[in-house]
């Protein structure tokens, strides 16, 4: 005879057809067809029954240890792990890890178990989502890439906040490039543009929120109005040039693609740049190119459509002399501009060359280099030490292409000197809106208009 045990729904519901069996209500094909049985294993039930009662509907393997079950030698590890190194991980993530770096492959949900068990659970706790209607992914890789910058504590405290540039496909997930730098600046979305060009190709658009790094603040002129122009930034104008379409975001839901990007980032990234013990900027990116590869690896789909749509790639000679950032200026008579409150002393050239009092393009280059063009022809070029002060952080000339940020303003001017010790150059200060100056030019312009009304009602 078997122990007692505790019949679950199914089971209950065949003793009572059972029941009706003996009682002579039923007969045993009608009995096999309600039960979904075989005639014959049918009479194997009604004898077994009869036999030994209601015990032998209860499955033989009720109460016994799966032989499949999870060793408890890998468990206690699955265990201690969580305990301690990957305290703050969650499942997904906690697996992989088992598997790549421990070499315990084991499913998911066995985990979750394990952890559950144990008083573990994932500390990142699943919300059901709300109801929104899901845009269809773009058919082909290149055709769109979500781009956006996240300011986060990336260095747990070892080091200063830093803000992640990334940029992700919309139709396959791949995350091309993406750099680390101190701050969200139009520097770092070229430095996207600048890298992507050369290893995959320019895309055809760009989907981005409105910050003013992408679009100018300023509102159109009239003049400009009438022309059919929009003010643009100095990225915008970038982009325009290299013919890369931005698509305004009016929500973060509707790039969502690149911000759960960084949510897994956040949790992943951390994790590795912890584990490197990385605390500086430098390291930060050193990290996070080796880092890239696993990661597309990991989260690749592919596209609904094979192919690409990347137009084609750049050389890195051709990227440094396409992307980069346009400014006009006129040289002095001494051969010097001013940029960023710096004065720089342009090379020697052929007298035919002289360039003074002309308008000349200045291209502010991705490697740190700065092109003086007149006429659509680059005249000189000045290196990185040239243009940035000692004081402030050089560019760096590696593959990983980070060019420092563009100083918004100096105020010691530099100005190069000859081994005399001649003193900088001072900028010349602009008198205050009431300075007496300022009312007299003011005055003087409001009689003139007083004049010119009087003489065409004159003259009327």
């Amino acid at each position: 005879m078997k122990e007692k045990v505790t019949l679950n729904v199914k089971e209950q519901k065949r003793l009572l057809v059972l029941n009706e069996i003996l009682a002579g209500r039923m007969t045993g094909q009608e009995a096999a067809e309600m039960l979904g049985l075989s005639l014959r294993h049918t009479r194997r039930l009604i004898a077994a029954y009869r036999k030994e009662g209601a015990a032998v509907l209860a499955h033989g393997n009720r109460g016994k240890r799966s032989p499949r079950r999870t060793p408890e030698a890998v468990e206690k590890e699955i265990v201690a792990l969580a305990k301690g190194l990957y305290h703050d991980y969650n499942t997904c993530h906690f697996t992989e890890e088992l598997e790549e770096r421990h070499g315990i492959t084991i499913s998911s949900s066995t985990v979750r178990r394990v952890r559950q068990r144990h008083g573990l659970p994932s500390p990142r706790k699943r919300r059901v989502p709300r109801h929104r209607r899901r845009r269809e992914r773009y058919p082909q890789a290149g055709m769109l890439l979500q781009v956006d910058g996240s300011k986060h504590d990336w260095l747990e405290g070892r080091g200063p906040w830093i803000t992640l540039h990334a940029a992700i496909d919309d139709a396959t997930n791949e995350v091309p490039w993406a750099v680390f730098r101190e701050e969200e600046d139009a520097t770092g979305y070229a430095l996207l543009v600048h890298h992507i060009s050369q290893t995959h190709g320019l895309p055809l658009a760009l989907y981005a929120d409105r910050h003013n790094i992408f679009q100018s603040p300023k509102k159109p002129t009239l003049e400009e109005q009438l022309k059919g122009l929009e003010p643009r930034s100095h990225l915008g104008r970038l982009l325009d040039e290299m013919d890369i379409h931005i698509i305004e975001a009016r929500s973060p839901q509707a790039k969502g693609r690149v911000e759960r990007l960084f949510g897994t980032l956040q949790d992943r990234l951390v994790k590795e740049l912890r584990r490197d013990d990385a605390s500086t900027l430098e390291e930060a990116n050193v990290v996070l190119r080796n880092y890239l590869p696993r990661f597309n690896r990991r989260f690749l789909k592919p596209a609904a459509k094979p192919g690409s749509a990347y137009r084609p790639s750049l050389t890195q000679a051709e990227a440094n002399a396409r992307i980069c950032f346009t400014y006009w200026r006129t040289v002095t008579r001494d051969h010097t501009i001013s940029l960023f409150g710096i004065t720089l002393l342009l090379p020697d050239l052929p007298a035919s060359l002289n360039l003074a009092g002309r308008r000349v393009e200045l291209r502010h280059r991705m490697d740190g280099r700065l092109a003086v063009v007149y006429q659509g022809e680059v005249r000189c070029l000045l290196q990185p030490a040239q243009l940035v002060p000692p004081r402030l952080e050089q560019f760096d000339p590696a593959p990983q292409h980070l060019a420092p940020h563009i100083p918004k303003a100096v105020v010691i001017s530099q100005t190069p000197t000859n081994g005399t010790g001649a003193k900088p150059l001072k900028l010349p200060a602009k008198p205050d809106y009431n300075h007496p100056w300022r009312r007299q030019g003011r005055a003087a312009f409001r009689r003139r208009q007083q004049l010119e009304e009087q003489n065409q009602q004159e003259g009327s």
